[in-house]
């Protein structure tokens, strides 16, 4: 039987925003074909703005959309699942982090397909990335259909679910890292004399030209190389990596990125 909604969102925070923005802004799908469950009625507002149709009731939006997303933490997941366990969700997808298909198969039996995608903040902005393990499709329609849901949010990377705790640690979590970066760059240009604004402009261009340099270059030249192009032998930049190696930098991500992979683990047991 045709659903009347084409998308059904249960969860109506900032990354489930995101998407519905991105979807509707590239015309890929209309505002009156998505429906949005929420307990909250500011972030129903949000996508009733939009055109959406909102409501409270999370039994409705499973039972008339075509494919469900799951946008709630994954806390609530377990409440959800008491509203919408009778319903029949032939095709889900999930961003709920730590949460593997086979645990919403456990919870909700009559779920067919799942398609587990972890994005992250950027994509509130077109320039984030968005992984995603959709091994359970076959058909084109589906596969276009994911493609399409997701291009307006940035780069995308199809992978396995196994591999979705370690994409937890560096994508999702990681624009984290990055801000935290920026800020430490800010705060030590202040210190060193310059304006917070001024800092501000140095820091952020200078991590983004550089991300989007080793995008470009990444094909042809490896990052260890684009790093000694910095490095002039005896010059600045090689006596503030040399302090980076001191202090351990290289570990002190990798512990960051374990914790974080490890808390992702938790939330799946």
């Amino acid at each position: 039987m045709k659903k009347q909604f084409k998308l059904g969102v249960i969860g109506g925070g900032f990354m489930a925003y995101a998407i519905v923005k991105g979807a509707i802004e590239s015309d890929f799908i209309r505002a009156n074909k998505i429906v949005v469950s929420d307990c909250n009625a500011e972030n129903l507002q949000k996508f009733k703005d939009y055109g959406c149709f909102t409501v409270t009731d999370n039994k409705r939006v499973a039972e008339s959309c075509d494919y469900l997303l799951f946008a709630v933490k994954p806390q609530n997941f377990p409440a959800v699942c008491e509203d919408i366990r009778d319903c029949d969700c032939p095709n889900v997808i999930s961003i709920m982090a730590g949460i593997e298909k086979k645990k919403i198969r456990a919870a909700l039996p009559r779920v067919e397909k799942i398609c587990r995608v972890m994005p992250n903040l950027p994509c509130s902005i077109g320039s984030g990335m968005v992984a995603a393990d959709a091994s359970d499709y076959t058909e084109q329609d589906d596969l276009q259909f994911f493609a399409g849901l997701f291009d307006a949010l940035g780069a995308y990377l199809s992978v396995d679910e196994s591999k979705m705790h370690a994409v937890t640690g560096i994508s999702g979590s990681g624009p984290a890292y990055v801000f935290l970066f920026i800020k430490s760059l800010i705060e030590a240009g202040k210190k060193e004399g310059l304006t917070e604004d001024e800092a501000c402009v140095l820091a952020a261009q200078t991590v983004a030209g550089g991300a989007d340099m080793y995008i470009h270059e990444k094909a042809t030249t490896d990052i260890d190389t684009l790093i000694r192009r910095v490095c002039s032998k005896g010059g600045t930049t090689e006596r503030a990596m040399q302090s980076f190696e001191k202090d351990g930098f290289t570990a002190i991500v990798e512990r960051a990125v374990e914790a974080c992979v490890q808390r992702s683990k938790e939330l799946a047991e």
